[in-house]
């Protein structure tokens, strides 16, 4: 699929993983919807690509289903999803104060896993009426973010690893079902990534991390999550793959 005059939309796209991949996007002539529960941050993207901005809580039905309405009716229906919202929410299932709080767990599987979801779901409803294109007969492809932590969760990255675990689990039976429709649904796992998230480390801490990843030994950078992101919309045999971005690290047990 090329990219050009193609109706994309970003989730989390106000920061991080999300901004440069609707900045990737753009650049190569999409028409761009920054979706983003901070809307000052996804105005300040979209502004700064030509695209357009709507608030947005993945978790909530009635929100991505009025930001999709919205995305579709000044782009044209997306034939591009790239879901990239999420929290980290760190913290022991049992710790000194006690077990962790149950709405703390279940509020990371909300946006990760349920947001995920939740999207893609309303998207591929949209994007399954549009017109098939190409060779291949394609309709749309929809890119989700897991991590390493959904193979690899530290101490402390229950919630984290188990939400995005479920998106990886999610990825080859959501394929499999959106086939008849030509839709192709993918997953990144990224290792750790040199955003917003990350940029509290100490420069002994960060250092420390990158020591553990073998080849380059260094974070990964948001440009190459987004040009994956890219080779994946532009190659219609990968369907069904989750696609490890970690410079061959594995994460130890703390």
């Amino acid at each position: 699929m090329l990219l050009n005059n193609v109706s994309a939309i970003v989730t989390g796209g106000g920061s991080g993983l999300g901004a440069e991949t609707a900045r990737m996007l753009a650049n190569d002539g999409a028409k761009v919807a920054v979706l983003d529960r901070n809307m000052e941050a996804a105005q300040a993207v979209a502004q700064s690509i030509g695209g357009i901005a709507c608030e947005c809580d993945v978790a909530n039905e009635a929100s991505v289903s009025l930001a999709l309405g919205t995305a579709n009716m000044a782009n044209g229906v997306a034939r591009i999803l790239v879901n990239c919202a999420g929290v980290l929410g760190a913290g022991r299932i049992l710790s000194r104060e006690g077990p962790m709080a149950l709405d703390a767990f279940e509020q990371v599987l909300r946006v990760n896993l349920v947001g995920t979801f939740n999207v893609m779901r309303l998207a591929a409803q949209a994007m399954s009426t549009v017109p098939e294109w190409g060779e291949a007969k394609e309709r749309g492809v929809i890119i989700n973010t897991a991590s390493i932590a959904a193979y690899e969760g530290q101490t402390g990255q229950a919630a984290y690893a188990a939400s995005k675990g479920g998106v990886v689990s999610l990825t080859l039976p959501a394929a499999r079902e959106f086939a008849k429709f030509g839709i192709r649904v993918n997953a990144i796992a990224p290792g750790p990534v040199d955003t917003p998230m990350v940029a509290g480390m100490t420069p002994e801490v960060r250092a420390s991390l990158e020591a553990t990843i073998p080849f380059p030994a260094r974070l990964i950078r948001p440009e190459e999550f987004a040009s994956l992101v890219k080779h994946i919309i532009e190659n219609s045999a990968i369907n069904g793959e989750v696609i490890r971005l970690d410079g061959a690290m594995r994460m130890a047990a703390k």
